[in-house]
């Protein structure tokens, strides 16, 4: 694979958050490609699938380095699938690969599957019983990640949809799982559900949903302060990066004149949204939106924001995320509109608010968390 160190350098992460601290590509893409070398030299045309490629590096392996046509693959962030696009068009190889979501139209018939293991063990569990159940039985799985994020509970997730797991050696702090012989008695136990006795909710959340179906400590503070908000008039709401729903399916019921949309860059999340907010009896009033920070949304647009933003960008600890979906939220907001954000209290995200909405104030506090409304002026 000497072509490859060229070939990366020339990837970007584009239109994810850049920062020098931030690459496209990282070890354990070098390592996922080698170890896979002889089993891609052996797929035939079409059969090869990529899971989770963060920017594209994997595809741009398979298809450049291979010469592999057909590929079909599967990125949970839209940021990701917009990289990925981006860098094809760059490199020239658009017409190698489809994009798909991750279900049997993506996994049917597959010989080799590639993958960077998703850091949440359910977000695995799910990957691993579809590929167990819709691939070829012959199916060769490379699952690689940093070492520091590769825990013995992934291969016992792996154990637990194929009979024949292995870890390839490390090399620069990364390590492959390697997984075959599909068992023939795997069942999808995915989206999950979880009922929400104290606030009278049921959620719902495929694996790769950020804290699954259960209500993190974070959107746990904010939903207690819903009662709070005294926006009028109150019709378009936008719950931003959504989650699996919980705040577009509590403040559809608070409000039942106002429509909601839950947006989120992944498409487990939009998915799960939709299907809490069915399991709510308020389908009918929040629409699902996959989109990079409500990019594709009118300026303008909103009464009320909703956000919980992220403090990582991949597996990195960074500001960016945050900062642009606050960004974001200012563009989208009427004047007299409000964002209520739930952060980690030591980040001091008061001056950015206000930046970039409007005056802000913190309206809850706990041990880690505080709760602050930003007023986009009049």
């Amino acid at each position: 694979m000497s072509d490859t160190p060229e070939l990366f350098d020339r990837l970007r992460r584009f239109p994810d958050v850049e920062a020098p601290n931030l690459f496209a590509v990282d070890a354990a893409d070098r390592l996922i490609l080698d170890e896979a070398s002889d089993a891609l030299a052996a797929a035939p045309a079409g059969t090869v699938v990529v899971i989770g490629d963060h920017y594209g590096a994997l595809t741009a392996g398979v298809a450049l380095v291979h010469g592999i046509a057909g590929v079909r693959g599967h990125q949970d962030p839209l940021t990701g699938e917009l990289a990925l696009a981006n860098n094809a068009r760059e490199l020239g190889f658009s017409d190698a690969f489809t994009s798909h979501g991750l279900d049997e139209e993506l996994l049917s018939g597959a010989r080799v599957v590639l993958m960077q293991l998703p850091r949440s063990l359910a977000e695995l569990a799910e990957i691993a019983q579809l590929i167990a159940l819709h691939a070829d039985p012959a199916v060769r799985v490379f699952a690689g990640g940093r070492d520091k994020h590769i825990t013995p509970a992934m291969n016992k997730v792996l154990g637990e949809s194929f009979s024949d797991v292995s870890a390839s050696r490390g090399r620069q702090k990364s390590r492959v799982l390697k997984a075959s012989e599909p068992k023939a008695e795997v069942v999808v136990t995915f989206p999950m559900a979880e009922r929400l006795d104290e606030f009278d909710l049921d959620v719902v959340a495929h694996g790769a949903v950020f804290a699954g179906a259960s209500l993190d400590i974070g959107t746990r503070l904010l939903l207690e302060n819903l009662g709070k908000i005294a926006v009028d008039p109150l019709s378009d709401v936008i719950d931003l990066g959504c989650g699996s729903g919980i705040l577009a399916a509590a403040i559809a019921r608070k409000f039942p004149d106002v429509h909601v949309i839950a947006t989120d860059q992944s498409s487990a999340a939009v998915a799960s949204a939709l299907a809490t907010a069915s399991a709510n009896g308020v389908g009918d009033r929040v629409s699902g939106l996959r989109d990079d920070a409500v990019s594709s949304l009118p300026s303008a647009s909103a009464d009320l924001v909703l956000l919980n933003p992220p403090f990582h960008v991949g597996a990195a600890v960074h500001t960016g995320g945050a900062l642009k979906m606050f960004e974001a939220a200012g563009r989208v907001l009427r004047p007299g509109g409000e964002l209520w954000t739930v952060h980690n209290a030591h980040l001091g995200y008061r001056e950015p608010l206000k930046a970039a909405v409007g005056p802000s104030e913190a309206m809850a506090k706990n041990a880690k968390f505080i709760v602050m409304k930003s007023v986009k002026p009049s």
